[in-house]
């Protein structure tokens, strides 16, 4: 419906043309409810609003609707989402990525030999002496100072070779050895031992009810034998009224063989009097200058 001519306004100022403020204001409040003004109270704003046409004309107001607001639990919920969002996120960058084994490497156990350690040397490695008694490198006859130049039919190099090799070796394999003693090539044969039987024979010489021998000396040194490619074990102080002393060793003797076995470092020399059943007599094969000497001694027992 086309507003009423004497109700129209300017659109500037808002006014009813050709009235001021106070004719308007009393022009809209007492405006007639069918032309979409809504009466007022004196003082009061009248709501307002443009038309489809520009013009400004007076609006009802309805009644005002309550604006709705999130509970509580609502902003818990959305707390705890983004929570975890982030928590996942952090681990995400801290974690690197890990991929799937494809395969598991299965480490067969380390063999042992028995000896004391390995040393590269030249042509191959050496030890300085074999332990326990009874261990695969005592029974193949292996004495310390004998290098080792292949095990199990590679060639030995260094010490991370044969390490190697005793890693990769099962236990239980009997394997053939070439070593070199004065010179010589030679060939011996032994069966390899995991630890728990080298643990058992060492703990067995341990406890062995006979206890230890004793020789009597100190201060010994590997020398070699002049015109041969032999080294022995030079004695150089022998203990006063010990079995050495009683029978007859000398400071100056070069020990090369204690009973059957051959002797070629202080430490194999030692091994051997200690694993002599004391009050037993050993035959002791030494040189005294340029003359080779044997000498039976009664081994006495450490205390």
């Amino acid at each position: 419906m086309p507003m009423p001519r004497e109700l129209r306004f300017c659109r500037n100022c808002g006014f009813r043309l050709g009235e001021g403020p106070a004719e308007y204001t009393e022009t809209v409040r007492f405006a007639d409810p069918q032309h979409g003004a809504r009466a007022t109270a004196p003082g009061q704003p009248l709501n307002t609003s443009y038309g489809l046409s520009g013009s400004m004309a007076p609006v009802s107001a309805g009644p005002l609707k309550k604006r709705k607001r999130m509970s509580g639990m609502s902003w818990m919920f959305i707390g705890l989402l983004l929570f975890f969002i982030a928590a996942a996120g952090f681990t995400a960058i801290i974690s690197p990525s890990r991929t799937p084994d494809l395969a598991v490497v299965v480490r067969t156990p380390r063999s042992y030999v028995g000896v004391d350690g390995f040393t590269t040397t030249e042509g191959g490695v050496t030890f300085q002496n074999v332990e326990p008694p009874g261990s695969p490198a005592d029974k193949a006859g292996l004495v310390g100072g004998d290098i080792v130049t292949s095990f199990d039919g590679r060639p030995i190099k260094d010490r991370d070779e044969i390490t190697d090799l005793l890693q990769q070796t099962l236990v239980g394999k009997t394997v053939e050895v070439v070593y070199i003693r004065d010179g010589e090539t030679k060939t011996t044969k032994l069966t390899t031992v995991g630890k728990d039987e080298f643990d058992r024979l060492q703990r067995a010489f341990a406890s062995r009810p006979e206890g230890r021998g004793r020789l009597g000396y100190d201060d010994p040194e590997r020398v070699a034998i002049e015109g041969t490619a032999m080294f022995g074990v030079r004695l150089n102080t022998i203990q006063p009224s010990l079995p050495a002393d009683m029978a007859g060793l000398k400071e100056g003797d070069v020990i090369i063989k204690f009973g059957d076995m051959p002797i070629r470092t202080p430490d194999e020399l030692l091994s051997r009097v200690r694993r002599a059943i004391p009050y037993s007599t050993v035959t002791v094969e030494l040189m005294r200058g340029t003359e080779k000497l044997e000498i039976p001694v009664k081994i006495g027992k450490q205390s």
